[in-house]
C-alpha cells in the first residue's frame, strides 16, 4: 500500500512538473516576436530596390559591412557564447575563407558566392584540427593559444608565395554597372547573415546546444553528467568556424583584392568578441545587435571625429559605458531584468 502511494505521489510531481513547462513554453512563446527578424530581413532584401531611385551605394556597403560582423558574430558566439570559450583567433577562419574562393576566383574564374559553403567547410575543417589541440587548455590559457594561432597564420600567409605573400592578390571585377556591382555580395551576405541566425537558433535549443551551455556553466560538472565535453567543444569550434569562413570567402571577393593584413589582424576578432559581448553573449539577437551597434558608432565618430585615435577613443568610452550599465550585454541585461522588448526576445 505503502508503495503504491509513493508511486502514485511521484506521478502528480511529474504531471505537475511537465504541466508547469509546458506553461512556461506557452509563455515564452507569447513573449517571443518571432515575425520581427523576418520583416526586417524582408525589408533589408527590398532595400537595392532603391537604386532605381538614385544611387545608394554607401547605405548598400554599411549593410552589407554590418550583415558580414553579423554573421561572423553569430558563428562565433555559438563558441564563445554558448559554450564559454573566448577565442581571438577566429580571423584565421576569416582568411581561410577569404582565400579558398578568392584564388579560385583568381584562378577558374568561378565566383565566390558560389564557392562559399566551400570555403565555410574548409574553414570548418581546419577549425576541428585545431580544436582538437587548443581546445585541451581553458580559460586564459585558451585565449592566449588563439592569439599565437593568429600569429602564426599571419607569418605563415606573409610568406606564402603561392597566395601573393605580403603582396596579396588582385580579383577580377564582376563586369556589372557601378550601381548594382555592389548588389550581388549584398544578397549573400545577406543571405550568409540570415542563415547564421537561424542556425544559431537551432543549436541553443538542440541537445547539443544545451551541452554547450551545461560546459559554460561548469564544465566538470557537465562531464560527470555524461557530456563528452571535448567532442562538443571541438564541433562549437568547427561549426563556427564554418560561418566565420563563408562571410569570409565573400568579402574577399566583394574588396576585390587579398592581403594578410585585411583578414589577418587581431581587430576582427576583437570585434566580434566585442560584439557579442555588447550585445550579449550567449543570446541569438545579442551578437546581432551588437555588430549593428559598434559598426554605426564607429561609423559615427569617424564622420565626427575623422580617421584618427579619438573616433576610437569614443567608441570606447561608449562601450564602457554601455557594459557599466548593462553588465551581461544589451539583451542579457534586459533579460535578466525582465524588461526585454518582445522584438529582441529571438531565444
Amino acid at each position: 500500500m505503502a508503495v503504491t502511494l509513493q508511486q502514485s505521489s511521484a506521478s502528480a510531481v511529474v504531471e505537475a512538473r511537465r504541466a508547469h513547462n509546458e506553461k512556461l513554453v506557452r509563455k515564452a512563446d507569447q513573449t517571443r516576436a518571432t515575425w520581427f527578424p523576418l520583416v526586417i530581413l524582408a525589408a533589408l532584401a527590398a532595400l537595392p530596390l532603391l537604386q532605381f531611385t538614385g544611387n545608394y551605394n554607401y547605405l548598400l556597403h554599411m549593410v552589407l559591412f554590418t550583415a558580414s560582423y553579423v554573421a561572423m558574430a553569430s558563428g562565433w558566439n555559438i563558441l564563445g557564447g554558448f559554450a564559454g570559450y573566448i577565442s581571438l583567433g577566429h580571423s584565421v577562419f576569416f582568411a581561410i575563407g577569404g582565400y579558398f574562393s578568392g584564388m579560385i576566383l583568381a584562378r577558374y574564374g568561378i565566383s565566390t558566392i558560389i564557392t562559399a559553403p566551400l570555403a565555410g567547410l574548409l574553414a570548418a575543417v581546419v577549425g576541428y584540427l585545431i580544436g582538437m589541440v587548443t581546445l585541451k587548455v581553458r580559460g586564459p590559457s585558451f585565449i592566449i593559444s588563439s592569439i599565437a594561432l593568429l600569429m602564426i597564420a599571419r607569418i605563415l600567409f606573409d610568406n606564402w608565395e603561392f597566395i601573393g605573400g605580403a603582396n596579396g592578390v588582385t580579383l577580377p571585377v564582376n563586369d556589372l554597372p557601378v550601381l548594382w556591382a555592389k548588389v550581388p555580395y549584398y544578397y549573400a551576405m545577406l543571405a550568409i547573415a540570415a542563415f547564421t541566425i537561424w542556425a544559431s537558433y537551432r543549436i541553443k535549443h538542440s541537445k547539443f546546444g544545451l551541452g554547450l551551455r551545461a560546459i559554460s556553466k561548469d564544465e566538470i560538472k557537465a562531464e560527470s553528467a555524461g557530456i563528452d565535453t571535448r567532442f562538443y567543444k571541438v564541433m562549437a569550434f568547427a561549426l563556427s568556424a564554418f560561418f566565420v569562413g563563408m562571410a569570409g570567402a565573400v568579402w574577399g571577393e566583394y574588396l576585390t583584392y587579398l592581403r594578410p593584413n585585411i583578414f589577418l589582424v587581431i581587430l576582427v576578432s576583437a570585434n566580434l568578441v566585442l560584439m557579442s559581448i555588447l550585445g550579449g553573449k550567449g543570446t541569438i539577437a545579442g551578437p546581432v545587435i551588437g555588430a549593428i551597434l559598434i559598426v554605426a558608432l564607429n561609423e559615427l565618430f569617424v564622420a565626427t571625429m575623422g580617421a584618427s585615435e579619438i573616433n576610437i577613443l569614443g567608441t570606447g568610452m561608449v562601450m564602457a559605458a554601455g557594459l557599466m550599465f548593462f553588465p551581461l550585454g544589451l539583451v542579457g541585461t534586459l533579460a535578466r531584468k525582465g524588461k526585454l522588448p518582445r522584438v529582441l526576445n529571438w531565444d
